[in-house]
């Protein structure tokens, strides 16, 4: 999919690696506007050396309930209403079930749900009020399949599943398509780390593909979600597991 996006102004959380670093780059190399926006400071630097002109980085705690709002703020009084929001930022703190701390599992819930939640209710005012927006938010396979040691994870997932579905269906009405994403392991520096060695082998060996997702082919997925060409999907979840899930 080789999705044009020259004038459209792209959010994207988590973009400072990994997936959303990806994605990022993904939109400016086909001629969108990118605020990409992470808790590490070096998003300042990495999102003015994409490809193109006028891109921000912002620096923002994404659990802060006010982030959002003046996220989006920034972005309309800099460089206009955004057009596309992708919500990529998210953690991975992996304990058995019966030993998540209550702090850990805080610190999942605000990140991968509530965080999501803010910037899409954000995004969604100024979208809705334009009658045009592409949301895509990042799910995981650990949302429909049960997975040792991610019970925070994927509690948090499955509920970016059913925040999709309600809000598509609120405001698709106005123009405002939302949808899920929802990768097996992605080949990012951190995956590849987490999943190194014998058990990596065994995960690959579950996949019928008999590998993992690279990060572009999550990105090249995300920006069809959020071209013109997709305003007939919404609340959708796509599952991009080389068929883990049909197994």
């Amino acid at each position: 999919m080789n999705q044009k996006h020259s004038g459209d102004i792209a959010v994207i959380t988590g973009a400072a690696s990994g997936i959303g670093y990806s994605v990022a780059h993904h939109f400016a190399t086909r001629g969108a506007r990118v605020i990409g926006v992470d808790l590490s400071d070096r998003v300042v630097e990495l999102m003015p050396a994409l490809p193109g002109d006028s891109h921000l980085g912002i620096a923002r705690d994404l659990t802060d309930p006010d982030a959002a709002a003046e996220i989006i703020s920034q972005t309309v009084g800099s460089v206009g209403t955004p057009t596309i929001l992708v919500n990529s930022a998210g953690v991975a703190l992996l304990d058995s079930a019966i030993d998540v701390p209550p702090n850990r599992w805080r610190t999942t819930i605000d990140v991968n749900l509530s965080a999501t939640f803010y910037m899409a209710q954000a995004a969604g005012r100024a979208m809705l009020a334009a009658r045009y927006g592409r949301i895509i938010n990042l799910a995981s396979q650990a949302a429909v399949i049960g997975l040792d040691q991610h019970a925070a994870y994927a509690a948090s997932k499955a509920a970016i599943i059913g925040l999709t579905r309600v809000l598509s269906k609120e405001w698709a009405p106005s123009g405002v398509t939302v949808n899920a994403v929802s990768p097996t392991v992605v080949e990012t520096p951190l995956g590849k780390a987490a999943w190194a060695g014998e058990k990596g082998e065994r995960a690959k060996a579950e996949i019928p593909v008999g590998r993992f997702a690279q990060p572009e082919e999550i990105a090249s997925l995300i920006g069809y979600l959020a071209s013109e060409d997709a305003a007939m999907i919404t609340g959708t979840n796509v599952l991009v597991d080389g068929g883990r899930t049909s197994v």
